[in-house]
Parts: structure tokens; sequence; C-alpha cells
């Protein structure tokens, strides 16, 4: 009852209420703020509400609201917190609990916070109350603030009249998205702060590397930065192999689908059947010819690096037809095809593999890191784009590209140690003898 006299009064009074509903939640009012945000969203797919009014008027109600708790957290201090806090649901136990996101995450938790149910309410208290400076405060707690509206708000428009059925769903992957803002807009400040410093580091940094990047102590690196890698990918196959046979990415490739459709509507049908033939033979084949002519040319150990290349090609191929028949998953469309299983994505799994290890076999002796940077990137770009695609024409589910990514990027890894472990055990046969 409460949530539709909410509704209501936001669809005739849409930046009003948002402004006020959310000061009064950052005072820790028990409203629904995050669904407000979202239902404003679906008013601005209809047309009754501007997108930017409405990012405005919740961000300036989100930081008055912000900045009022913590003023008074301030004035009252820690004393009557202790006394009277479990009245007002800021008793010594939640206090211990937002100082231990403090601790362990500094004043950035005033970003992350937002996204955390239970813990945004009370950031500003606990910030006055342990008199963080207000100008400190004030930039990580207001640019949070729009981050967050700007992400509800956003979504609720994309969701539109699928608003209803999705939005609890996608509020649980909003905690990951926070901190991801969160860690990119801190990189992005402490460079700005830094920058000097930072450059004189990285300077030299690159500097020691290059001088370096032939040495043991390098290949040892790279050895390791793919086992950890391997490791992370291992770990979440067997999360997603795990979650296959329980059957619940149901939910999560219908959400994902819808919005993929709702971002790239019909007039992407021309760009999306370029990105496709990114992840088809049209590709490989020429890569697969170049990338061998490379290792023939200029390959420091040519047949160890044309027998691995061979390895992941083959390999690759054969563990994708594996997977496919073993998890005997049909795609949206099956009946299209002769071999219509999809999971893991065969063109998500070869892109990651076949791009990945060719990049990796070009660029391994380069000393350039700007050569190293465009290659990793292109690569992610490359494979991206490939899933978004195989969505896009709804020939895969979203959870197929996923496991394409995460099945290829595991198979790549474990490549990319067994050869520069051979390559090492070379090199220090040659120099025994």
């Amino acid at each position: 009852m409460r949530m539709l006299l909410l509704t209501s009064w936001l669809e005739h009074n849409g930046y009003w209420v948002l402004f006020f509903a959310l000061l009064l939640e950052m005072l820790a009012l028990p409203l629904p703020g995050e669904v407000m945000m979202s239902y404003a969203g679906l008013l601005i797919f209809q047309g009754k509400l501007n997108w930017f009014l409405c990012i405005l008027s919740a961000g300036a109600g989100v930081s008055t609201g912000v900045t009022l708790s913590y003023w008074i957290g301030f004035r009252l201090g820690t004393p009557f917190f202790e006394k009277y806090g479990t009245h007002v649901h800021l008793g010594p136990d939640k206090l211990d609990k937002i100082s231990y996101w403090f601790q362990k995450y500094g004043n950035k938790v005033l970003i992350i916070a937002y996204f955390i149910p239970g813990v945004r309410h009370f950031t500003g208290y606990f910030s006055g109350v342990t008199r963080i400076r207000f100008r400190k405060y004030a930039w990580f707690a207001y640019t949070g603030a729009f981050i967050w509206v700007s992400v509800f708000i956003s979504l609720g428009k994309v969701l539109g009249p699928k608003w209803e059925q999705y939005h609890h769903t996608i509020n649980r992957y909003l905690v990951y998205a926070g901190i991801i803002a969160a860690f990119i807009f801190i990189m992005v400040y402490l460079y700005l702060k830094n920058k000097r410093r930072m450059k004189e580091v990285l300077t030299y940094s690159l500097e020691k590397g290059i001088s370096s990047f032939h040495s043991m102590g390098k290949v040892k690196f790279i050895v390791l930065a793919a086992f950890v890698t391997l490791a992370a990918l291992i770990t979440l196959m067997i999360g997603l192999i795990e979650d296959f046979l329980a059957n619940e990415f149901a939910l999560f490739d219908e959400v994902t689908s819808y919005i993929i459709h709702e971002v790239f509507d019909p007039n992407w049908t021309v760009l999306m059947n370029c990105f496709a033939l990114l992840g088809s033979y049209y590709v490989f084949v020429p890569l697969i010819i170049v990338t061998t002519l490379w290792i023939v040319l200029k390959g420091k150990d040519r047949m160890l690096e044309l027998m691995s290349f061979t390895i992941v090609i083959v390999g690759g191929e054969a563990m994708d037809e594996g997977l496919r028949s073993w998890f005997h998953r049909s795609g949206p469309t099956s009946n299209i095809y002769p071999f219509p299983y999809t999971f893991p994505s065969e063109q998500t799994l070869i892109s990651i593999t076949v791009c990945g290890f060719a990049a990796y076999l070009l660029v391994r002796h380069h000393a350039n890191l700007k050569v190293h940077i465009t290659a990793t990137l292109l690569v992610i770009m490359l494979c991206l784009l490939v899933g978004i695609s195989r969505i896009f024409f709804d020939v895969q589910y979203p959870s197929d590209v996923i496991a394409g990514y995460t099945f290829g990027g595991a198979w790549f890894s474990l490549n990319v140690i067994l050869l520069e472990i051979l390559r090492m055990l070379r090199k220090n046969k040659a120099g025994a003898s």
C-alpha cells in the first residue's frame, strides 16, 4: 500500500518526490529509494519524466540527506549513539559493523555503501561521529550519490515495461557494479592527485621491466600471472557448472538478453553482422596464417611456439566440441543448426583461445608496452563484440557466452604456462650443455 502511494506521488510530482524521498532515506527512514528510482526510470521510458532532471533531483536529494546525517552525527557524537543509537537503528553493533567497513576499505566505502542495503543509511552519521573531514567526506559521498542514482534511474529506463518483472533480480548484481565503479573512480582520483609521482614511478618500473623482459625472472612472472588467472577461471568454471546442473541460468539469461536487446535496437543489425564475423573462420584463418608466418620468420623458439599454437587451436576446438556434447544444452534457436548445443559458446571460446594466444605470440618478444596494451585491449574488445552479437541474434544464451569466455580463458592460460615452462626447460638444458 505504501509503495503504491509513493509511486502515485512519483507520477504526479516526480522530481520533488524523488528529492525528498531520497533525502529522508539517507536520514535512515525506511523508504524504498532503489525501487523509486528504477520506477522513475520507467516513467522516463514512458515519456512522463526527463532523464537528466531525475538524476539531478535524486542526486541532490541524496547529497542533502547525507550532508544532514553527517552534521547530526558530528553534533551528537559517539556518547549519544552509544546510549540511544538502538532506538534509531544505529546502536553499538551497527557502529561496529560500519567501522569495520571503513577500516577495510577507507573513504571509498562512501561510494560502495550506496549499493549495500543496511550500510548506506548510516555512513553519514558514522562519518560525522568519527569526525572525518567534511571536505573529504563530501567529495566521496556526493560522487557516490550521483553514481548510485544514475545507475538505478538508467536501469529503470532500460527495463521499461519489464521493470516490475526484473528490477529485483538485477539489484542483486549491482553490488558488484558499485564496487567496480568505485575502483575505477579511485584509480582515476589517485592518478590525478599523484600524477607526477606516479609518472616517475611508472617510467622507472617500465624501464626496469623492459630491460629484463627476456630474463628468467620475467618468464617466471608470466607463468605466475597465468597460473593465478587459471586458478581464478577454474574456480569460476566450477561455479558455472554447478549453476548449470542446478538450472539456475534461466532468470540471468532472460534479464541479460532483455537488456542487450533494449540497448542495441534493430538499427544495430548491420554492425552486429560484422561483429559476428569476428568470431568466425573469416578472421581466424587469416590470423592463424599471419601468426604462423610470424613465428617462422621472427619466433625465438620456432618449433616450440608452432607446436603450442597448434595445440591451442586443435585442442580448443576439440574441447569445445566435447563440452557442448557433454552438457547437451540446446540454444534459443536450436532447430536452425545441425549441431544445436551451445554451452559453452563455440565463438567466444575459440575467439579467446585463438585470438588471445596469437596476440600473445605476436607480442611476447616485443619490448614496447604500448604494443602489449593495445593487443590486449583489441582481443578483449573482439571477444566482447562476438559475445554481444551471439546474444543480439538470439543464437546463444548469455550464460553460453560467459561459459565460452571462462573455458576459453582457462585453456589459454594453461597453454601459456606450458609454453613458458617448456621454454625455460629448453633454455636451462641449452645452458647446461
